[in-house]
């Protein structure tokens, strides 16, 4: 109880003035603790995440979390971390910061097959429902890369914008290391049998790869994010983000793209997520004020 209370309790600490500013609220507006794991009617464990609430539950046997900001205003934001939770979280707390909830739901390892794509829809439907904006922030790190684009081409109408971190874009790459990349062995065969994929042959006709759906994602119009070591080996931009950016944009899409010279695979994100945080901002403000 203590724990679920612990956004009320931190309000006289901080000052409204400050949590207003912090949240970014619009001119007029009055601060409001998030009421989203009511409104919804969860029930999980409580712990810290850098500060703020995290409540831990299962979603279809599945496991979730929502962390809430101190205050959000009516727009109510949002960032779907994908994969890995809580791996270089540095993004995720300045959002917190500027009154964003961050969200996950567990679908690994089904690398955004149709059996996923299902869970995130109902999980998509009850965060709105209890109040988030209509638009997600999509964030896929590595493999998260084929989660997150598997499901925008499928609601594009459901996200913001997307940031995207060394993403696995294109399955022969990785997992299946039939370029520059070794791949993964193991994981290759795990996502052959997630999509029904029998043989080498029917996995390399495969067309549902990010890169394979540049023209319906560039045609949503919401923008994109990369951020990408040049010297990945592990997921080489040369075959994921650099085929993917030439097909957003001769397709009249909108990316950007974050290039970290002789950087690998690791670390991802940026040392200052300044930069990422201000694109999010900017893509937010139509869709969730």
């Amino acid at each position: 109880m203590i724990r679920h209370l612990l956004p009320f309790l931190l309000l006289p600490v901080l000052g409204y003035a400050a949590i207003a500013q912090d949240a970014c609220l619009a001119p007029g507006k009055t601060p409001k603790v998030s009421d989203i794991l009511e409104r919804a009617g969860i029930v999980g464990t409580h712990s810290d995440f850098h500060g703020y609430d995290c409540c831990e539950f299962l979603f279809e046997g599945r496991t979730a979390r929502i962390v809430r900001p101190y205050a959000t205003d009516e727009g109510r934001p949002w960032i779907w971390r994908a994969r890995f939770w809580e791996h270089e979280p540095q993004t995720e707390v300045a959002l917190l910061a500027k009154g964003f909830h961050v969200v996950f739901c567990d679908v690994a390892e089904l690398y955004g097959n149709s059996e996923a794509i299902g869970i995130w829809d109902r999980f998509y439907r009850m965060l709105v429902a209890s109040g988030l904006c209509k638009k997600a922030v999509l964030e896929g790190l590595s493999r998260g890369g084929i989660y997150i684009y598997r499901w925008a081409a499928m609601y594009p109408e459901r996200v913001a914008c997307v940031y995207a971190d060394a993403p696995v874009l294109d399955i022969r790459s990785w997992p299946g290391g039939k370029g520059k990349s070794k791949g993964n062995p193991e994981e290759w065969n795990r996502l052959k049998t997630n999509f029904g994929l029998r043989t080498e042959d029917e996995a390399m006709q495969f067309k549902g790869s990010p890169i394979d759906l540049a023209d319906t994602l560039a045609r949503a119009g919401f923008p994109m994010l990369h951020v990408c070591g040049d010297a990945d080996v592990t997921v080489p931009p040369e075959e994921n983000t650099d085929v993917f950016e030439k097909r957003i944009l001769a397709a009249g899409g909108s990316i950007t793209v974050i290039r970290k010279p002789g950087v690998g695979h690791h670390p991802h994100s940026l040392v200052d997520p300044q930069p990422i945080v201000e694109f999010i901002l900017h893509a937010t403000q139509p869709a969730c004020r």
